[in-house]
């Protein structure tokens, strides 16, 4: 819905006027592009492709009326999968597959094309977030793992505890052991380290020295090299640094004087400005492309009070190391950026078309957070976020290979305009629509020129799998979802996929979030099925994550270990991708069926109520175990998708439904009632919140792809002019 502001009239274009300064006077400055060069390159952006989007959307909802009406026609008969999958192909649902064809991107930074390690996503809605993640390059194993569960229990709360201390030196000493063995004895007998004269790392055993079993393994030290302060170590593509400080309070208990093992962590780090944002209107975007500009610039800073003492926030510099033989070298301090821009659905009122009408949000997410990277390009190699001189845009939820082939044009023109070389750009190409899946390979080809970046995403795939198969039956409940046969199917194919169209050395293949942010003992146990997999990089939660995640990237080798698979054959086929998880046994017990709404209804409350009254778009939610898991739209999308079937089906019904909903907001009320900003939805259930989490579900049917967006957009928008109202 267009907001009342007295818009500015830029040749065909009506712009927002916060917007239109935001642009003028901050972005473009320092840039060798005119505003009108601008404002005119985005109008020229909106009137070639616009049309084309909404043609693609037409296209989507015209392949859903088809599916669904084969599924009820065929309702109460046998599922046939090999009529199935006929008919898929028939209606173009699944394209031809062409030849077989490597990508040909390059201009690539070696954190995409060489390192494996973990990814963060961050709202860039969060300065302080935000530089937290951009920080999170290095970070401490000894604080990731005293002040988490990763070694089986919780810190308690108090003063040092120097039981756990060693504990985690334990740990640590057997992670450096794994990693940078030595030719004999352990690191945990250590007394010192020192470089050699001729570039070693030598190791003192009290009883004798030792050197590293791989002495390629010692990258850079600092400090004397008989009395180091660090040492910088490699294993596999990624750095760890042993500090040595015998005065520090940690150092000086420690045989070897090392007082922190700091490993490389957060190699990549998405800046989001889709799935973990609640932006609706112009003020909100410009808010959003402030803090993506000053990350570009370098010059973001977030006021933070953190025990009682307050600082100013900023970017880390480059890590300056000597070389073992001589000379200086920088190790990159941040994490590279990457940024989601938001998908094809949603349109904006910040920009009115020639004909009054919201553009694509997409194309003013294009434009902008390009130009605004531009600002990165002007930096020094070594200071910018890409060295590589690339702008990586991932983007999300593209269904099929004509959707991926029209970003690849919006970015054609989006250089053009900019003049940017052709390919400046790199996308991410999210693999979490089911047309995506079944076309991977097309999709991959369609942007083969650019890509950088494919992943699979459980939550918002699982999502359109139950939107788009909601006629053929009640589906299984969540926790069993995991186990369905499409899911692994799907895991190894994109994998499998990316790797037989030549991804592996030139571009990342991903896997999806940790959702248990406190859960690290649990993380540690299963993530590492990411690398083994053959995955380069996988999200976590937080910086913390992503340094215990990094300890899985030094004991698999995920170069060898895509060798390895590209070598061999598919591990799966279409057809276990096509394989609906309708459930096989619907006998549920009442408690059962109660469980699994009341589980449902509570995750899409607690997300929502802070999402329309609070403009938080991601945020730890306590399920009703108050076991805390990260919720975003995607995992709000599968949460009232599944109920929408159930009702649909006749599993429960609406009374129950309602019954749910209100059990689950005196709940959430109750989880948040520490929060002053908090506004309880018992016992009225009619503000903008809880009205917004029952049409999730009871409209769930009729969404587009089952997505919440629309629906969280317009209940977000009432809730600011309610609040813009009574100011």
């Amino acid at each position: 819905m267009g907001s009342r502001v007295e818009r500015v009239a830029v040749g065909d274009l009506q712009v927002d006027p916060e917007l239109y300064e935001f642009v003028n006077k901050q972005v473009l400055p320092g840039l060798d592009i005119h505003e009108a060069t601008l404002w005119t390159g985005l109008a020229t952006l909106v009137a070639k492709t616009g049309p084309r989007i909404s043609q693609a959307l037409a296209t989507r909802a015209w392949f859903q009326s088809q599916i669904d009406d084969w599924h009820q026609q065929l309702a109460g008969e046998p599922h046939d999968p090999a009529a199935y999958r006929a008919f898929l192909e028939s209606i173009g649902y699944i394209v031809p597959v062409g030849r077989d064809f490597s990508i040909e991107t390059d201009g690539i930074d070696q954190e995409i094309s060489e390192i494996a390690g973990p990814q963060l996503v961050v709202p860039v809605s969060n300065a302080r977030y935000a530089l937290n993640a951009a920080n999170a390059r290095w970070g401490s194993l000894y604080d990731a793992l005293y002040g988490t569960d990763a070694l089986g229990t919780h810190p308690a709360a108090g003063p040092y505890d120097s039981a756990r201390g060693a504990e985690v030196v334990a740990f640590v000493r057997g992670f450096l052991d794994d990693s940078f063995p030595l030719q004999r004895g352990s690191h945990a007998d250590a007394v010192g380290y020192r470089i050699t004269t001729d570039g070693s790392l030598q190791i003192d055993l009290g009883d004798g020295t030792t050197m590293l079993t791989d002495p390629g393994s010692l990258c850079g030290y600092t400090g004397e090299p008989d009395t180091p302060e660090s040492v910088l170590l490699t294993n596999h593509g990624l750095c760890v640094i042993l500090e040595i400080d015998r005065d520090h309070p940690v150092g000086k208990t420690d045989a070897a004087g090392i007082k922190d093992v700091v490993l490389e962590s957060a190699i990549t780090t998405i800046v989001d400005f889709e799935d973990s944002v609640a932006a609706v209107d112009a003020a909100d975007k410009v808010a959003a492309y402030a803090n993506w500009l000053g990350l570009m610039r370098g010059d973001l800073t977030a006021h933070v009070t953190k025990a009682q003492r307050e600082f100013e926030r900023r970017l880390n510099p480059n890590h300056v190391f000597k070389a073992p033989t001589g000379g200086e070298f920088e190790r990159r301090g941040r994490s590279l950026l990457l940024v989601r821009n938001v998908g094809n659905l949603m349109t904006t009122d910040a920009v009115l078309d020639a004909n009054g009408a919201e553009i694509p949000e997409t194309l003013l997410d294009a434009v902008l957070t390009v130009l605004i990277a531009m600002h990165d390009l002007r930096h020094e190699p070594l200071d910018r976020n890409s060295p590589a001189g690339t702008v990586y845009i991932v983007k999300p939820k593209m269904h099929g290979p004509e959707e991926v082939a029209l970003t690849d044009e919006i970015f054609t023109i989006v250089e053009r305009v900019l003049g940017l070389a052709p390919n400046t750009v790199k996308i991410g190409v999210m693999d979490e629509e089911r047309r995506t899946t079944l076309n991977l390979k097309e999709c991959i080809r369609g942007a083969r020129h650019r890509i950088a970046f494919i992943n699979t995403g459980f939550l918002d795939r699982t999502g359109d799998e139950i939107h788009t198969s909601m006629h053929a039956g009640p589906m299984v409940r969540k926790a069993e979802m995991r186990r369905a046969r499409w899911i692994k199917a799907y895991e190894d194919w994109n994998v499998d996929t990316g790797l037989a169209c030549g991804l592996r050395g030139k571009a990342q293949i991903g896997k999806g979030m940790w959702a248990a942010p406190d859960n690290m003992a649990e993380m540690l146990e299963q993530k590492i099925d990411h690398p083994r997999a053959g995955a380069n990089t996988a999200w976590v939660p937080s910086p913390t994550a992503a340094t215990l995640h990094a300890t899985h990237y030094h004991r698999v080798d995920v170069h060898a270990r895509q060798a390895e698979l590209a070598a061999g054959p598919p591990r799966s086929t279409l057809d276990e991708l096509l394989t609906i998880p309708v459930a096989a046994q619907r006998d549920w017990s009442d408690a059962e069926r109660r469980g699994e709404i009341d589980n449902n209804a509570q995750g899409i409350l607690g997300y929502v109520v802070r999402w329309v009254d609070q403009g938080i778009g991601c945020s730890k939610v306590p399920d009703v175990n108050n076991v805390a898991l990260m919720e975003d739209r995607a995992t709000c999308r599968i949460s009232s998708q599944h109920i929408t079937n159930w009702l649909h089906h006749g599993i429960v019904s609406a009374q129950e439904v309602d019954d749910s909903l209100r059990r689950m907001a005196v709940v959430v009320d109750q989880q948040n009632a520490a929060d002053p900003a908090y506004q309880p939805m018992a016992p009225t259930f009619d503000g903008n919140a809880f009205l917004a989490a029952r049409a999730l579900i009871f409209e769930g049917t009729t969404q587009p792809s089952g997505y919440t967006e629309p629906i969280l957009h317009a209940q977000r928008t009432r809730h600011k002019q309610l609040i813009g109202a009574s100011a």
